[in-house]
């Protein structure tokens, strides 16, 4: 069921930047009266699962779920339909147009999708706001990952700033450590400020899992108890606090957690703090190294802000939060091509898979449909031939020269732009498969 519930969404939000882009350069060519040939969603080699005709263009849907299309006639796209381009050229045809005319219709696809990213980060603003764990309310510090802990960090430290500079959002720190390269990071440990230095070797190694360098710290405090397990058979309660394993001190539910794991089937004595009062109770640990108990979740112990947005002000808000997306991917590829071990980080599909989650929440949903949306924009102005930014910089160049490439050379230019893409797109999906198999 988790596999369905990720797949559906990742194909959802998939189709909607697909039919939108695509319609940016359907709509701008229609708008200069240039014939649309086909427009569709996902690819369609050898058949389609559905298609029907309407005026002169073909609308349909086909069975590769790599991306989308519109074939405009009179263009040298991925159709590679090298017969058509040797008739003379008609009125109707895109390469009889002005080249601004031409220019409009290849960047209206990433524009629609900068727009779009604007218009969905404003709407989540306005229908559910933000909330961020301040890195001041972080009371209880950190716990550490092998990385954070080789570098130098303990648990229980408290980030104060990076590089000197203070960072308002906690969740923020792991990725501006990594986008922004700090060279330290200040932490308050026993009342005594501590720097922690930063390499080019910690970030490579930050960057294989950001999600757990480090985590907000808090204490394992009993939320709710499962009947007929192990936790009600030792009488734990909602509200109780877990301190202790046998002798091994579980100052945070992280730390409980992993000790716990290493009892897996064996009887525990768990020391049990209520009102400043300890109890130890006997416990039996499931072969899966639990009891049978959740925990309250840093949500529920540690104060985060909310913010609300009227819709007036929910669209400069959109807008802003679109450009720091936009930021912030372009210092990732920066990231990617800069620093070693990075490459291997990038993902397929299987990665975005992941990122949708198994649980559908609409606003986790729009939020990284809305950052995709950006993602793409980037992607495709690249001046990488087969991609909108490949036929904006012969755009560019015809407008400069006043000569336009030959048609051989756009056919050249289309395969070898075909072959990079086909080539970053197998690296990104075997880094996935890779991963797989090697967790």
């Amino acid at each position: 069921m988790d596999v369905v519930v990720k797949i559906s969404q990742f194909l959802l939000g998939l189709s909607i930047l697909i039919v939108l882009h695509e319609a940016g350069h359907f709509f701008s060519a229609r708008l200069f009266k240039i014939k649309v040939e086909k427009f569709y969603l996902f690819f369609d080699p050898w058949f389609s699962l559905f298609k029907f005709k309407k005026g002169d263009t073909e609308y349909g849907i086909g069975w590769l779920p790599l991306g989308g299309y519109v074939k405009i006639a009179g263009m040298i796209d991925e159709s590679m339909d090298k017969e058509a381009m040797k008739q003379p050229p008609q009125p109707w045809e895109f390469r009889s147009k002005p080249t601004w005319q031409r220019l409009i219709v290849m960047i209206a696809g990433v524009t629609v999708n900068v727009i779009l990213a604007m218009v969905i980060y404003s709407m989540v603003l306005f229908t559910w706001g933000t909330e961020i764990l301040p890195t001041s309310n972080v009371k209880y510090g950190i716990y550490c990952d092998s990385t954070a802990i080789r570098m130098g960090l303990r648990n229980g430290d408290k980030i104060v700033s990076l590089d000197g500079k203070a960072i308002d959002n906690f969740d923020k720190i792991s990725l501006g450590i990594v986008l922004d390269k700090a060279r330290s990071i200040q932490v308050s440990r026993n009342g005594q400020q501590v720097n922690i230095p930063v390499t080019d070797n910690d970030i490579s190694l930050i960057l294989q899992d950001l999600g757990d360098f480090i985590q907000p710290r808090y204490p394992c405090e009993v939320d709710s108890v499962m009947p007929g397990t192990a936790a009600e058979k030792a009488g734990l309660k909602k509200g109780d606090f877990l301190v202790k394993i046998d002798s091994v001190s579980t100052p945070s539910y992280q730390e409980f957690k992993a000790a716990i794991v290493k009892d897996s089937n064996k009887d525990i004595t768990v020391t049990d703090s209520v009102k400043e009062q300890l109890t130890v109770l006997k416990a039996h640990v499931n072969k899966d190294g639990t009891l049978g108990f959740r925990a309250k979740s840093p949500i529920d112990l540690l104060e985060t802000r909310k913010t609300h947005y009227s819709f007036f002000g929910s669209i400069p808000a959109g807008i802003g939060l679109a450009k720091e997306s936009l930021g912030s991917y372009v210092k990732q590829v920066k990231i990617i091509a800069t620093v070693k071990g990075a490459a291997k980080q990038v993902g397929g599909f299987g990665t975005m898979l992941k990122a949708y989650g198994s649980v559908w929440n609409w606003q986790h949903f729009w939020m990284l449909t809305g950052f995709i949306s950006i993602m793409l924009a980037f992607l495709n102005i690249l001046p990488i031939p087969a991609l909108d930014g490949g036929h904006v910089l012969f755009l560019l160049y015809e407008m400069v020269t006043g000569r336009k490439p030959s048609d051989k050379f756009m056919e050249y230019a289309q395969w070898v732009g075909m072959i990079i893409l086909l080539s970053l797109f197998v690296f990104a999906n075997g880094n996935d498969i890779f991963k797989l198999f090697h967790k």
